[in-house]
């Protein structure tokens, strides 16, 4: 499989929960630096294809890449390390501190440094170690809370972060925020980032390329601009429609 210049890469992945076709002969690739999102109805495959890269989900044919790891033969514990992952519900310890929480990957791979790499993760999302490291998740709110999940994601130094609706269960404001900062991460790190999203305009804002997925297939995939101004689909054409994203871009 040619990955030259791709940081993740999928070809012909197939996955059935039973009689249900999760993903049928699906072909992704991510460019190194840049985010793709995943959008589509639920049930359209969107998740269990972002956790055939972090082997939370195991195909039951085709190949899948993360840089030169063959995600099949990978240690999957060691994988999961290297690949940040931040899920909707943040999945923080909550018998642990801020502190800790951010500074777990690190800890788990033996970092003797992996309070002060679990500092300046929680610094780069905007909240300062000095005064939320020693804070229980409880006593945060719930955008804060996802800033800690960011922070966990990023603290090993990841070059790939897959993110599973993590804004989905914020207020409008506080996703507004963090979708700020994802942004400002991006620019500042060069993260490469896939991104589950149902929402069209979020995919909009933050992704350079939107691949719409429908019954465990990719529909389309193209930059926001092309994929609103030309649907190669009827169920593309549907989606933009339902979410007033129809006709060529102002």
């Amino acid at each position: 499989m040619e990955t030259k210049g791709v940081a993740l890469a999928a070809r012909a992945i197939a996955k059935r929960f039973g009689a249900v076709v999760a993903l049928d002969d699906v072909d992704l690739d991510v460019p190194a630096g840049s985010c793709v999102a995943l959008v589509g109805e639920s049930g359209s495959g969107k998740s269990t294809l972002l956790r055939v890269f972090n082997a939370l989900t195991v195909p039951d044919r085709g190949d899948a890449r993360v840089g030169d790891l063959d995600v099949r033969t990978a240690d999957p514990v060691a994988l999961r390390r290297a690949v940040g992952y931040v899920p909707q519900d943040g999945g923080l310890l909550p018998h642990w501190t801020v502190a800790a929480n951010a500074g777990l990957v690190p800890w788990l791979d033996g970092h003797a440094d992996h309070a002060a790499l679990g500092a300046a993760a929680l610094d780069l999302v905007g909240l300062p170690a000095a005064e939320f490291g020693g804070r229980w998740p409880r006593g945060l709110s719930g955008g804060q809370r996802q800033r800690v999940a960011f922070a966990r994601a990023l603290a090993a130094g990841p070059r790939v972060i897959l993110l599973d609706e993590p804004f989905g269960a914020l207020d409008a404001i506080t996703r507004s925020d963090l979708q700020a900062m994802f942004q400002a991460l991006r620019r500042r790190t060069g993260l490469t980032a896939v991104l589950v999203t149902h929402d069209l305009h979020e995919a909009s804002l933050l992704a350079d390329r939107i691949a719409v997925l429908s019954a465990g297939r990719i529909d389309q995939i193209a930059p926001p601009d092309e994929l609103i101004a030309r649907p190669a689909t009827p169920y593309v054409a549907a989606l933009l429609a339902r979410a007033r994203l129809t006709g060529a871009p102002a």
